[in-house]
């Protein structure tokens, strides 16, 4: 089963989740025992794919690491009130072993599941951490060379940058705009041992998914890992870590699906190093504190580059959208979000409107008040883009003008796609003011006749002539944060 165009991609807290299900069922369940309803249930959200975010051993030393962070308790806290120390069951991102934790049910559970999801055409994506690992991974002990190594008197100078474990004096992970993270530490990719090494476990990771997100991909890059280590790394390698990894899984895994968690404007070269989907933070960033004409910037770039950047307004890293966004404003970013070229990235949570950012160590989270109208939003909004149209059909920007008195055409942003005799136009006004314009259409066959406009999320219908569509373009008045999904027949 091959990926489709522009999927649906669904992140699930596999920990959290799972705890939710054993409460309801009140069983152990494990991702190999799951009731079949849930399964349908997960299916009728009409997605593509199902990240099972942190399902790999997380590491009883960071366990000990995060329990002494008085910064890391506070915000255990802050998130779960009545927090308890077994709610720590370590980061996501410290792993000590990509093995399935037997707690979730191991690689048979995960097989299962994985099975399960393929029965309602719904593919897996898994993590791969490639940055570090933890201060219990077998390589500490057994390959100590896979790492940028420190002396003992960096340990002296920098006990919050360097780590002993086992004789060796070890530099803790980071991203060079940030403290090190005193749980895991920092693998060398430009070693070409440690780099083999990577291939292995990805083959390995691949051969139980469908995909992999990539954790902090840039920092992988010649250049970027270079000034963060400078003399530390040694020389650079003639090829980057990407350019090796990648094509050496595809080699065995030729459809498995590679998402780059990318920043700092490196999508592109990530990209050109075989990355299937890379992040749209920017676009992230422009939906939640800019306006229209930043957004209508944003997707001026080439077709190329757009179809292949994941889109998102939340997802385990960023707060949740309900919190960032006003009510009018989430809907509005996620009518953007959900109809661009690229893939799609949803959280769970975000279309029941949880507000609570959850730390990715918690097992267990709060309870919050649903929002049913919300998610009845999002289900329609997944269920309207579902079909064909919006996966293999063709997209294209739209420009929006107006009058010399009425400037609000400039909140306006809209875009057509097009699949044989299929057309829908998206129009959102991403903007807290009325906003009055045309929308000249993209289609040119368009003449002599008579065009039925429904608007595939409100119900409304328009007829329009033709022949006015083509010469002056579709006239539009729509309020603050209001949106047309209109299908053209």
């Amino acid at each position: 089963m091959t990926w489709r165009k522009h999927p649906v991609l669904y992140e699930i807290n596999t920990w959290v989740w799972l705890g939710e299900l054993r409460a309801k069922y009140r069983q152990p369940l494990t991702l190999g025992s799951i009731p079949t309803q849930e399964w349908d249930a997960l299916a009728q959200w009409n997605v593509d794919a199902v990240w099972f975010m942190g399902v790999w051993e997380r590491s009883p030393a960071g366990i000990v690491v995060s329990n002494a962070d008085a910064a890391l308790q506070d915000e255990f806290r802050r998130a779960l009130p009545d927090y308890r120390s077994e709610d720590n069951v370590g980061s996501a991102y410290c792993v000590r072993a990509y093995v399935v934790d037997a707690r979730l049910g191991g690689a048979e559970g995960l097989a299962r599941a994985r099975a399960e999801l393929a029965a309602r055409g719904i593919k897996l994506v898994l993590d791969f951490v490639p940055n570090h690992v933890a201060l219990d991974h077998a390589w500490v002990t057994g390959h100590p060379e896979y790492f940028i190594r420190g002396t003992p008197d960096d340990l002296t100078r920098a006990p919050q940058e360097f780590v002993e474990r086992h004789g060796n004096i070890l530099a803790n992970g980071r991203d060079p705009h940030f403290a090190p993270w005193r749980d895991v530490v920092q693998l060398n990719v430009f070693g070409a041992e440690q780099r083999a090494a990577a291939i292995e476990t990805v083959n390995t990771i691949a051969a139980q998914c469908d995909g992999m997100r990539c954790d902090m991909a840039m920092l992988l890059l010649n250049d970027i890992f270079a000034r963060t280590w400078g003399e530390r790394a040694g020389a650079s390698p003639a090829t980057e870590y990407w350019q090796e990894l990648v094509p050496a899984v595809k080699a065995k895994y030729p459809d498995v699906l590679f998402i780059a968690e990318a920043y700092w404007d490196r999508e592109y070269a990530l990209m050109q190093l075989g990355f299937d989907y890379c992040y749209d933070k920017r676009l992230y960033d422009r939906l939640a504190g800019a306006d229209a004409a930043s957004v209508r910037q944003h997707l001026e770039a080439g077709l190329d580059y757009q179809r292949k950047l994941v889109r998102f307004i939340e997802n385990h890293d960023e707060p949740r959208a309900a919190a960032v966004f006003a009510a009018p404003r989430e809907r509005a970013a996620a009518i953007v979000m959900a109809t661009l070229p690229g893939a799609k990235l949803f959280y769970e949570g975000q279309f029941e409107g949880r507000r609570v950012k959850l730390p990715v160590f918690l097992a267990r989270r709060a309870p919050e008040t649903r929002d049913y109208d919300l998610e009845l939003f999002y289900r329609a909004l997944l269920k309207t883009v579902q079909p064909d149209l919006f996966h293999a059909g063709e997209w294209q920007l739209c420009r929006c003008y107006g009058w010399s008195d009425n400037a609000s055409f400039q909140n306006l942003v809209a875009w057509a796609w097009r699949r044989a005799q299929q057309r829908v136009m998206v129009v959102v006004n991403f903007s807290a003011h009325r906003a009055q314009g045309m929308v000249q259409t993209p289609w040119q066959d368009l003449r002599a006749r008579v065009w039925r406009l429904s608007d595939l999320l409100n119900g409304d219908v328009f007829l329009r002539d033709g022949n006015q569509l083509s010469e002056g373009g579709l006239f539009v008045d729509l309020d603050a944060w209001r949106f047309h999904f209109l299908e053209f027949e």
